[in-house]
This record gives C-alpha cells, sequence and structure tokens, in this order.
C-alpha cells in the first residue's frame, strides 16, 4: 500500500453530549462537531497536556470545537456555561485519544 492511499482531507464528524445531568439541565442532546484529523503537532500538543494544563488544553480545544459547517464556536465572546465545557473538553479528548 501507498502511503498516499492512507491521506484524505479532515471530515467533519459529529460529537453529543448525552449525559443525563446535561439533558435533563437543557431538555435535549447537545451537538458538536469537530474534524477526523488534525496535523500531527496539534494532536501531540493535546495528547501531551498534563491534568494541570488544564488552561491549555480548553484552549486547544476550543479551536477544535466546530458547527456543522465547519466553523469555529468558541471565542473569548461566546463561552459556554462551565458544566458544557467540562463535558466538551472531556469528549473531545476521548474522541481523539481512540
Amino acid at each position: 500500500m501507498k502511503l498516499t492511499q492512507l491521506t484524505a482531507k479532515p471530515k467533519l464528524i459529529k460529537i453529543e453530549l448525552l449525559d443525563d445531568d446535561i439533558q435533563q439541565e437543557y431538555g435535549e442532546t447537545i451537538e458538536f462537531w469537530i474534524y477526523d484529523r488534525y496535523p500531527m503537532k496539534k494532536f501531540m500538543k493535546l495528547a501531551s497536556l498534563k491534568e494541570e494544563d488544564y488552561s491549555e488544553m480548553i484552549d486547544l480545544v476550543e479551536e477544535l470545537v466546530l458547527d456543522d459547517k465547519g466553523t469555529r464556536i468558541l471565542s473569548e465572546e461566546n463561552l459556554l456555561p462551565t458544566k458544557v465545557m467540562s463535558k466538551v473538553v472531556q469528549r473531545v479528548v476521548e474522541t481523539l485519544g481512540k
């Protein structure tokens, strides 16, 4: 197999927050998108962060969270409630870690 056969443009994948507490509070599942692949440099940065680097992890995850058109959702002006952001960070890290 040629290495070129494994290359592809990143595709958006939907992530859903299915937690009972989120559904109870907001009345429905919350969904967002991330790409299925990232440059290795970005992936390794996320993978190498330790728990005490949580603020760096949040900064990186904020770059990765997108809407269904691939547009970044979060910024200094557009923030999520703390509880939701914690779940988003957890799901992004879990998904990219697979």
